[in-house]
């Protein structure tokens, strides 16, 4: 049974990692994909991944925008309007971290990891409710991260904007309901990706491991099946939720 058979999603920043396994994961239950990358060191794996989506059977496109510049959000929609004809569910994922202890901290540093991770939420969200609400339905699912919640050494910038996503989903729900649009986040703990890779090695590995009662790492399908449910009808009656996707990290 294909959950979304017919619709059309949004997923930012999907050229590899999470990003990548929800367009498959989203594609392999009859979702057109429209997704973004941002520089031209990912264009080869975009194209790669735009293949493999087609594949699937469903229409899928490429786009190279930048989700933290509000007028490029704004063409890109518009776009994807244009090429799709709608918009049924948005997935924001794109995201950073350039992780560093306070003390050391560049206001660059702060200021483009809260431009990636949040301010993207907000320039997507604010382009994509126009023609959901002309829909009178729609699913906006953001990536907010385990860190959001319980913060981490080293990671203020990163812990900020995604607990930024939280009140900012929290709020949308709100804002939305009422017009039959939902808005969840998904809580992800440490995700085997390009993103983690040195978590998987020595010491720290074994000290993350530790905290986590399942005892393991989670993977990037793991998190694109949540994101599913949540972009489907199966969870017509959640909104303004987050979901902690963490191998019970946060426990």
């Amino acid at each position: 049974m294909k959950l979304l058979e017919g619709k059309t999603s949004i997923v930012t920043g999907a050229a590899r990692g999470i990003g990548a396994a929800v367009a498959l994961k989203l594609a392999e239950h009859g979702s057109n994909i429209a997704f973004t990358y941002i520089s031209d060191s990912s264009a080869e794996k975009a194209k790669a991944l735009e293949n493999e989506l087609s594949i699937l059977g469903v229409k899928a496109k490429a786009y190279k925008s930048n989700a933290g510049d509000f007028a490029a959000c704004e063409t890109f929609v518009n776009e994807v309007l244009a090429d799709f004809g709608a918009i049924d569910v948005c997935v924001n994922n794109a995201g950073i971290s350039k992780d560093n202890l306070l003390l050391r901290m560049t206001s660059e540093q702060w200021e483009d990891v809260i431009g990636i991770n949040l301010s993207s939420v907000f320039n997507m969200t604010k382009q994509v409710i126009r023609p959901m609400m002309k829909a009178k339905k729609g699913s906006i699912i953001n990536m907010s991260s385990i860190i959001g919640i319980r913060g981490n050494a080293g990671q203020s910038s990163y812990a900020a904007s995604k607990a930024g996503v939280i009140g900012f989903t929290k709020s949308v729900a709100h804002e939305l309901g009422s017009r039959n649009i939902r808005c969840n986040a998904i809580a992800p703990g440490f995700v085997e990706t390009d993103m983690t890779h040195y978590l998987k090695e020595g010491e720290a590995a074994t000290e993350f491991l530790k905290k986590i009662p399942l005892g393991r790492f989670g993977k990037a399908e793991e998190i694109a099946d949540v994101t599913l449910f949540l972009a489907s009808e199966m969870s017509s009656y959640i909104t303004g939720q987050v979901i902690s996707t963490c191998g019970g990290l946060n426990i």
